[in-house]
């Protein structure tokens, strides 16, 4: 009897969240089709059922982040868009250049987690990236905007530099052996982004 279709989507998420967080752990390079397969309770036949290639996967994983951890993560930091306002992109600031957020390997953003390899890759998986970095760029635009104003290119440069703080804020503590260096980089970068909302 074949499975239905909600089966091989819940198989297809599985697939991509055991990507996800292999990726994350260890780079996409050193981590195998088998390797997620297995992650996932699956075996390796069953992968091109749902993907191309590992490429394939490489872009739904970073694309997936938004909707599955990222909103996780998003929620877990307060940020709510139906409340927009400046206490979004603080929340969203507090929550991104959080310890949390840096010691948790397996949950980081792909942002953060993934900028080499993605570098590395072809135009789907860059593209897949660009759409979350423009996702979080949208977020903290459209709250800069007040309720009676239109969207302005200050309010658009203010938006690129939040994401660029956050983003590269994290990216160099993560990589410092130094816990102190890292936490102060951090902690530079939250409050350089938030001095900018005037709070």
């Amino acid at each position: 009897m074949p499975y239905k279709p909600e089966h091989k989507q819940a198989t297809r998420k599985r697939i991509i969240e055991s990507a996800r967080v292999l990726f994350n752990r260890r780079g996409v390079s050193d981590v195998s089709i088998d390797q997620i397969m297995s992650e996932a309770g699956l075996t390796r036949g069953g992968f091109y059922h749902h993907f191309k290639n590992k490429e394939e996967l490489f872009a739904e994983a970073v694309t997936n982040f938004l909707h599955g951890q990222g909103a996780e993560m998003r929620s877990n930091a307060g940020v709510n868009t139906a409340q927009p306002g400046l206490e979004v992109i603080q929340r969203m600031i507090n929550g991104y250049l959080s310890t949390e957020h840096l010691g948790d390997l397996d949950g980081q953003c792909p942002l953060i987690a993934l900028p080499s390899d993605i570098s590395r890759a072809g135009d789907t998986v860059k593209e897949s990236y660009q759409q979350l970095l423009e996702a979080m760029i949208g977020l903290f635009e459209s709250n800069l905007v007040e309720s009676n104003l239109e969207k302005s290119t200050a309010h658009r440069k203010k938006a690129l530099t939040l994401a660029t703080m956050c983003v590269g804020g994290m990216v160099l503590a993560r990589t410092l052996p130094d816990q102190h260096l890292a936490d102060e980089l951090r902690n530079a970068a939250r409050d350089s982004a938030l001095a900018m909302l005037n709070l």
